[in-house]
């Protein structure tokens, strides 16, 4: 129906009545309590819905609400998903900031509060006025880490074109770790691009505490942008300055292996939990179907002084995707670049799924230490999988004959 066909005040009736639906709806998702679901595992428990999506993003970021420019009240800009968000506490508040994609396949970066971290997380009216390296056509994926020197520090992943791809591949790109710093997360101040001596680099994370007086990260060096080629597996390295950031040498303290979850290739999740035992990393691995990439989430244990020494590695994966969360934009996927630590002791997990919203799952620091502790490392082949099975069975076997003899 064109416009012109209605009339004036049918029109005004029109866009009113929309516009009361879309506001509608709009507060009916910011305003749905989560609902914890009970797990089989034990390690943790997920939550009903997701706390983050496309539909959550304001109206005024979407829709033009002047009845002379828009009388359909028809979107304008549309967000394809939200996903893969940094976290922090900030403020006694629990505070996200999320990789939203536009339609148009570019993202951009929003910070969504909560009170309690697990529901009713609402954007900041405006989303991140993020400064540009004046390279890059796309940025995403932000690590958010407090470091001791008492700023708030971004890596985030900036890509631009290859340059020196033909004219016929328009999907070749170069990644590279960009800094950001904040003390409010609402004025941001670009640092040099991390600087390294592999051609291209994703899910770089800061570590929160100086190494031998030296900013520390944890990096992936990779030959290409979606194959790690030679490189691959997650690397460590020094900087003496953050203005700029310049690692000089890189060694992989947790490499692929073949016919695991992180066969393909591996990263750093969020930062890690400095606990009395060791530091906690969540970290995410890929491995090649048939139906394609395979993208779940592993936990592993670094020396309390030699982060470069993982002294512990559950084998297989801590959470993979289920259910409704297999299907999305690239299916089949799970990614977390946040985690928080509450002074309770229990751990929010944000983890995105499928490319597509955004989720949190809930822990302890106990739990996780208990997991992490106990669990059998990877041995590696189908017979040591048994003896494992085998080695369980039977202890479970003379404790439920001690529990018959009381009987």
């Amino acid at each position: 129906m064109n416009p012109k066909e209605i009339k004036s005040s049918d029109m005004n009736n029109y866009f009113e009545d929309r516009y009361q639906f879309l506001l509608q709806v709009h507060r009916e998702i910011l305003g749905k309590r989560n609902v914890e679901k009970r797990s089989i595992n034990g390690i943790y428990n997920r939550f009903e819905y997701p706390i983050l999506t496309p539909q959550h993003a304001h109206l005024e970021w979407r829709f033009d609400l002047d009845p002379g420019t828009n009388p359909f009240l028809l979107e304008r800009f549309g967000i394809n998903a939200v996903f893969n968000a940094g976290a922090i506490k900030f403020n006694n508040k629990y505070l996200l900031i999320a990789r939203v994609e536009a339609k148009n396949r570019k993202s951009f970066f929003a910070v969504a509060e909560s009170e309690n971290g697990i529901d009713n997380f609402t954007f900041w009216k405006e989303p991140v006025h993020l400064p540009s390296n004046n390279k890059e056509t796309n940025i995403y994926d932000m690590r958010l880490v407090l470091h001791e020197d008492g700023w708030i520090y971004g890596t985030f992943c900036s890509e631009s074109r290859d340059e020196s791809a033909t004219e016929s591949d328009q999907s070749a790109a170069i990644a590279q770790c960009g800094i950001v710093r904040t003390k409010d997360l609402l004025n941001w101040e670009r640092l040099p691009d991390l600087k390294t001596h592999s051609p291209q680099q994703r899910n770089v994370v800061l570590h929160p505490e100086f190494v031998n007086g030296q900013y520390a990260f944890y990096t992936r060096p990779q030959d290409g942008f979606i194959q790690a080629g030679k490189g691959g597996g997650i690397g460590f390295g020094l900087s003496a300055s953050i203005e700029p950031a310049v690692i000089e040498q890189e060694m992989i303290l947790d490499k692929k292996i073949y016919h695991t979850v992180y066969e393909l290739k591996n990263g750093q999740g969020p930062a890690p939990i400095k606990t009395d035992r060791g530091w906690l990393h969540l970290a995410h691995g890929v491995r090649n179907t048939a139906a394609g990439l395979r993208y779940v989430l592993y936990i592993f244990m670094t020396d309390l002084n030699d982060l470069t020494k993982v002294i512990h590695k559950p084998a297989g994966y801590f959470l993979a995707p289920e259910g409704e969360e297999r299907v999305g934009d690239v299916s089949n996927v799970v990614f977390c670049n946040g985690w928080i630590w509450n002074e309770n002791g229990t751990v929010f997990i944000y983890y995105a799924s499928s490319d597509t919203r955004l989720h949190v799952a809930v822990s302890s620091v106990e739990r996780l230490l208990d997991y992490t502790l106990n669990t059998a490392p990877d041995g590696f082949t189908s017979v040591h999988s048994v003896q494992q099975i085998n080695k369980l069975i039977e202890k479970n076997r003379q404790i439920l004959y001690k529990e018959k003899e009381k009987v």
